[in-house]
């Protein structure tokens, strides 16, 4: 990995952190784009879900479920996240703030995981990338996979820590209206 993809990766991490308070510090929530925030936040929160009972991290490359429609449906499904919180604060510095973040920061580690897979699976993952858009996803399924959803994948990564975070935040907005 080259020092300056080491230096973003370090640094998102350590500013991720100062950008959520800042988003909260600028939200100035009201309840009509609370529900609206909130109905957007679930789609990404049910992506992420999804994506994780489909990935066996370091075992298997994930080409099931939303894997067929996109190489990073976490990420997909972060956006549409912070997106919801976007629109649930009610703010455009705290949209341009996330933006911002994203914009610098996901790209960077988008193109370092796939250095990873790269090395990891070679020649299938070089063929499953011709198929499937690093990002922003297709309308069909590019690979059919007889994988199903996993609840213990799910659960092995953790990922209802994302629905935890996102029960806190809109309780925090919530309690931010005035």
């Amino acid at each position: 990995m080259s020092s300056t993809t080491n230096f973003w990766i370090k640094w998102r991490v350590r500013v991720g952190y100062p950008v959520g308070v800042a988003a909260f510090w600028f939200a100035r929530p009201q309840m009509k784009w609370l529900l609206c925030g909130v109905g957007i936040a679930i789609v990404g929160l049910l992506l992420r879900g999804y994506a994780a009972g489909h990935l066996r991290k370091h075992k298997q490359l994930a080409i099931s479920g939303p894997y067929a429609f996109t190489r990073n449906p976490l990420y997909l499904g972060s956006l549409i996240l912070a997106a919801g919180f976007s629109v649930a604060s009610h703010s455009r510095i705290s949209t341009l703030l996330l933006a911002a973040y994203f914009g610098i920061f996901y790209p960077v580690v988008i193109r370092r995981e796939q250095g990873e897979l790269k090395t990891l699976y070679g020649a299938a993952f070089e063929e499953y990338a011709l198929k499937v858009p690093a990002f922003w996803p297709r309308l069909s399924p590019a690979v059919v996979s007889t994988e199903h959803f996993s609840w213990l994948l799910y659960k092995q990564n953790r990922e209802y820590e994302a629905a935890i975070g996102l029960v806190v935040a809109m309780a925090i907005l919530g309690l931010m209206i005035k």
